[in-house]
């Protein structure tokens, strides 16, 4: 099964492609480690999970909307240097980073963090900035303006509808619901960029 998902982690390109932008925040110094932690600036996905996020894509475009990609896949090795620097920071570290211990759904190629662009590709006001990890982020966090509380509906419904779930304490990232419910078939990974670039 690990071999299989190792194949399987893809690079993502679609036809969606044209209506995504791509910044992966952990290539460079800014996010909240401040370190340049992936060698290349790209987002992998397990084949399921980009079809289905490539699905939401599309329907955001008909909604006059584009989406920029901040972080997929993510190596297991990665989780403990995000683990050692959130552990001691915070009361429940477990709200922003997975225990690596556990994993994360990015360890899995199951995750995917993201925003929304006007049809221009400016970025939308969504209340935070990425790696905001105070309540504000929070889902459930109601002092927003009515703009920003539409425009976050808009992106988790969106992406429920496509197979998704929102994680309550960051507004821009998204685990896939099969994931969640069959955790059995999607192990922990932690195959390097380099190693995908040469399969």
């Amino acid at each position: 099964m690990t071999k299989f998902l190792k194949l399987s982690l893809i690079f993502l390109i679609s036809v969606a492609n044209a209506y995504n932008l791509v910044d992966i925040k952990y290539a460079t110094k800014d996010n909240f480690t401040k370190e340049i932690v992936y060698p290349k600036a790209k987002c992998y996905l397990l084949e399921n999970v980009a079809k289905s996020f490539n699905e939401a894509v599309k329907e955001l475009a008909e909604k006059g909307y584009k989406v920029k990609v901040w972080d997929g896949y993510r190596p297991h090795k990665v989780q403990f240097k995000f683990w050692d620097i959130v552990k001691d920071k915070f009361e429940h570290p477990e709200d922003y980073v997975a225990d690596p211990k556990k994993g994360s759904r990015h360890n899995r190629g199951a995750a995917i963090d993201i925003t929304l662009l006007d049809k221009d590709g400016k970025e939308i006001d969504m209340g935070t900035k990425f790696d905001d990890f105070s309540k504000k982020a929070h889902r459930d966090y109601k002092e927003l303006s009515d703009e920003v509380q539409k425009n976050r509906k808009i992106l988790e419904e969106t992406m429920t509808k496509n197979g998704f779930v929102g994680l309550p304490t960051e507004w821009w990232h998204f685990d896939f619901q099969e994931a969640l419910k069959k955790p059995q078939n999607y192990p922990i990974l932690d195959v390097s960029f380099d190693e995908l670039e040469k399969k």
